[in-house]
């Protein structure tokens, strides 16, 4: 089997894969993002890495969705559309990519899947930023509506805070994501879901009284073995956008009550590999293998 590994770089994790692929008898090739073309002419829309072509692979996984331009962004998506359309397996899809990348898409989707959520507000308007901040209580969460990894998330708290916060959002004509705090006991909770099965578990404790307990942001993470509702809520999650491989963010609160954060369709695995003491590479190249 081959597959295409589409990434900014070859960077960990790509490398990761080609380790699992080799070591199962498959062959991974890194194809960074901006070296894929695509090729219309008599024989249809072709797309390649440079001159390997992707058309001919069996199976490209999306390791990442790196920052760019609109028109960047787009083309990219177009191309995984087009390889889908083909035939080609791409994992995760071209639809479950463009709702786990989009904060909003997502969160509308897991609610519609009947899944808890923190109450959310997305504008484009200081108006409606302030007013979103006091009808959540006052204790929120400003998030890019695309990004990962807690980078970019700032927590306010007071009114002076979020009018200057706002002020320059609204000025960068950027979309205000603004979601309720959830007070909590200081961690939160990763599954790893793959093929409708939870692979791996772990809980992320924030250090030095911070908030955030993405390891990302200095998290330290530690196995966890979730409860059975815990296990429905991230298979659900998974399914409800249509993720072949995800991690599934939960938060469980001090009501005793666990919200659903967010579903990562690119999620990283260095971490809970290490952790969990578990190979999740060569777990994802076996799940691509038994299903050509």
């Amino acid at each position: 089997m081959r597959i295409a590994i589409l990434s900014p770089k070859a960077g960990w994790h790509s490398m990761d894969l080609q380790r699992a692929a080799r070591s199962s008898g498959h062959e991974a090739v890194i194809c960074p993002w901006t070296q894929v073309l695509a090729t219309v002419d008599d024989d249809g829309t072709l797309v390649a890495c440079d001159l390997e072509p992707l058309h001919s692979m069996d199976a490209v996984l999306v390791r990442t969705m790196p920052a760019g331009s609109l028109e960047q962004i787009v083309l990219r998506m177009d191309m995984l559309h087009r390889l889908a359309a083909i035939g080609v397996r791409v994992v995760n899809s071209p639809r479950t990519i463009e709702a786990a990348v989009d904060k909003f898409l997502s969160l509308s989707q897991l609610k519609a899947a009947g899944l808890p959520v923190p109450g959310t507000v997305v504008c484009q308007r200081y108006s409606d930023a302030m007013g979103a901040f006091d009808a959540l209580g006052r204790d929120v969460v400003v998030k890019p509506i695309f990004g990962s990894e807690g980078f970019g998330m700032t927590r306010v708290t007071d009114t002076a805070g979020a009018q200057r916060l706002f002020t320059m959002l609204e000025a960068m004509r950027s979309v205000m994501y603004v979601q309720r705090f959830v007070p909590h006991h200081g961690y939160d909770l990763r599954l790893f879901v793959l093929e409708g099965k939870v692979l791996a578990s772990m809980k992320r404790t924030g250090t030095g009284g911070e908030w955030r307990t993405n390891i990302a942001q200095g998290g330290q993470g530690e196995p966890y073995t979730p409860t059975p509702e815990q296990v429905e809520l991230a298979l659900t999650a998974a399914k409800a956008v249509g993720a072949h491989v995800s991690g599934v963010d939960l938060l469980p609160g001090v009501d005793g009550k666990t919200v659903v954060l967010e579903v990562n369709a690119v999620p990283g695995w260095r971490a809970i590999s290490q952790v969990c003491g578990i190979d999740v590479a060569s777990r994802v190249v076996a799940s691509l293998s038994t299903h050509q």
